[in-house]
Order: C-alpha cells, then sequence, then structure tokens
C-alpha cells in the first residue's frame, strides 16, 4: 500500500507535462516589413496587365491609370476621413482627375492644366453646402488631392502619345521598379544606417545607396536601348527617378504618419493599398516626362 500511495503522491507532485499546443504558422514577412511572396505575386500580375497593354493597343496603358488613379482617390478621401474627419470634394476630385487623365492625351499640359483649375473651381462651390466649419481644411485637403493623384498622372499618360511612346513609358516604369528593388534588396541585406528614422525607419541610407546604383544603370540602359538619348542622358534620368522616387515613399510614409494609418488600404496583398504602390510613381511620372521631352524631343 505504502508503495501505491508513493506513486500516487509523486505523479501529482510530478504531474505529466501537457502538450503545448502548435503554434500557428508564420506569415512570411520579410525583413523588410513585407509579405514577400504575396508583394511579388502581385507585382508580377501588376507589370504583366501593364506589359501586355503597352504591347498591344499602348493606349490601354492610359485606361490603367485613370483606374489607379480613382481608386488611389477613393483610398485617399478615404483614409483622411477614418483618421481626421476630413471630407474631400470626392465627386468633383474624381470627375476632374479623369478629364485629366484623358484630356491630357489629345491636348498634353494645357489639357491637363485646365481640368485642374476647373476642378479647384468646382471644388470650392461642391463644399459651399457645408458651411464655414472646416471649409478651409476639406478645401485644402481637396487641392492637394486632385493635384497629387490625378494631375501627377497625367504626366504618365502624356509620355504615351509619341511614336516611341512605349519606350518612354517602359523607360520611366523600368527605372521606378529598379529603384525600389535595388533599395529593397541593399536595404534587407546591409541597411544600417536609416535615413529618416521619424518618418520611415526601415528606408536607410544603404538602401538609397542600392537603389542609385540600379537605377542609374537602368536609365542608362533604358534610354540607349529603347529612346534615341545617350547613355549620360540615362545616367542623370535614372538618378533624378530614383531621388523622386525616394521623395514620394517619404511623403506618403509622412502622411500615413500624420493620420495614424499604417496604409492607405487593402487592396494588394503584400503592398497595401493601390495608394501605397503609386506613392513613387506619381512623382516620378513628371520627371519623367520633363526628363524625356528634354532628351528625346518628340
Amino acid at each position: 500500500m505504502s508503495q501505491v500511495s508513493e506513486e500516487r503522491e509523486d505523479r501529482v507532485e510530478n504531474p505529466e507535462p501537457v502538450p503545448a499546443e502548435k503554434p500557428e504558422p508564420a506569415k512570411k514577412v520579410s525583413r523588410a516589413g513585407r509579405n514577400l511572396p504575396a508583394a511579388i505575386g502581385v507585382g508580377l500580375l501588376l507589370g504583366a496587365a501593364i506589359v501586355t497593354s503597352l504591347l498591344t493597343v499602348r493606349f490601354l496603358f492610359i485606361g490603367i491609370i485613370a483606374i489607379a488613379i480613382a481608386v488611389g482617390t477613393i483610398e485617399l478621401a478615404g483614409a483622411l476621413k477614418r483618421a481626421a474627419g476630413i471630407r474631400i470634394a470626392l465627386v468633383p476630385v474624381l470627375v476632374g482627375g479623369q478629364a485629366m487623365i484623358w484630356l491630357a492625351w489629345p491636348y498634353g499640359r494645357e489639357g491637363a492644366l485646365t481640368a485642374f483649375v476647373l476642378t479647384v473651381l468646382v471644388c470650392l462651390l461642391w463644399r459651399l453646402p457645408g458651411g464655414a466649419d472646416g471649409y478651409l481644411r476639406d478645401i485644402s485637403a481637396s487641392v492637394f488631392a486632385a493635384a497629387y493623384i490625378p494631375l501627377f498622372g497625367a504626366f504618365a499618360a502624356m509620355l504615351v502619345p509619341p511614336e516611341d511612346g512605349v519606350g518612354r513609358v517602359l523607360a520611366f516604369m523600368i527605372g521606378v521598379v529598379a529603384s525600389d528593388t535595388g533599395g529593397y534588396i541593399a536595404g534587407v541585406l546591409g541597411g544600417k544606417h536609416p535615413m529618416a528614422p521619424t518618418i520611415s525607419p526601415k528606408k536607410t541610407w544603404e538602401g538609397f545607396a542600392g537603389s542609385l546604383v540600379a537605377g542609374v544603370v537602368a536609365g542608362a540602359l533604358t534610354l540607349s536601348l529603347l529612346l534615341d538619348g545617350h547613355a549620360w542622358q540615362g545616367v542623370l534620368f535614372g538618378a533624378a527617378i530614383v531621388c523622386t522616387a525616394t521623395l514620394g515613399d517619404l511623403v506618403e510614409s509622412l502622411i500615413k504618419r500624420d493620420l495614424g494609418v499604417k496604409d492607405m488600404g487593402n487592396m494588394l496583398p503584400g503592398h497595401g493599398g493601390l495608394m501605397d504602390r503609386l506613392d513613387s510613381l506619381l512623382p516620378s511620372a513628371v520627371v519623367s516626362w520633363l526628363l524625356l521631352s528634354a532628351f528625346v524631343p518628340v
């Protein structure tokens, strides 16, 4: 009996270990904070859609721009409303934004700027019934949204109409992609010195150097092979695209920090919202059009 009692006491004092629950499989998140497989998949799909449009009927690319601009505008308007109670004049900005994109096709800068000015005027009138409370705040946000998204996007549309429009668009897109990819790889492998820690802690000077190398190489190749440009022009073009793409990333990061949001939306797995992909493209479209117009006249 004593032996049985001792065995029972031993089991009480040293209970058998309960098997731990199996942890849920962790999501594949890279050191840069992305769901890498999802990000790559989405990037490939977007790239395939753009290349297909350019290689079939290149003016379809303007339609892709118009859709992206509309979605980005809606995302920005939603983030402003949810986080800060700011109400942009969404209908005028959406309609005016489409006018900027499509009028940039036949009329160039004059068409886009005319549509922008008319959009601002309509925004001023649209907000009048809401009264004085928050009027300046809402109008300022509306004008900012109209300039930042569709007006900048109109410069991408203006790359398409020339005979070498496919090459111009590819030079623009390849430059931005090279900047993003070079910065991502260099930042993950050797990023140690933050570029702007209070704005974007994961962006480093090593990543910027990687962006610069990749962007300059891409610019030299695209301008010399796809367009009648010189390699030195491509070097300047690539460096400028890296600077504007980086600036676009930082500006949107600053906007999101000001609003207290992580992403503008959740439309694209691994990327966030569409605006989280347009941030580097929009300012780069303006600089691409300006430099390509100077380096490779129509």
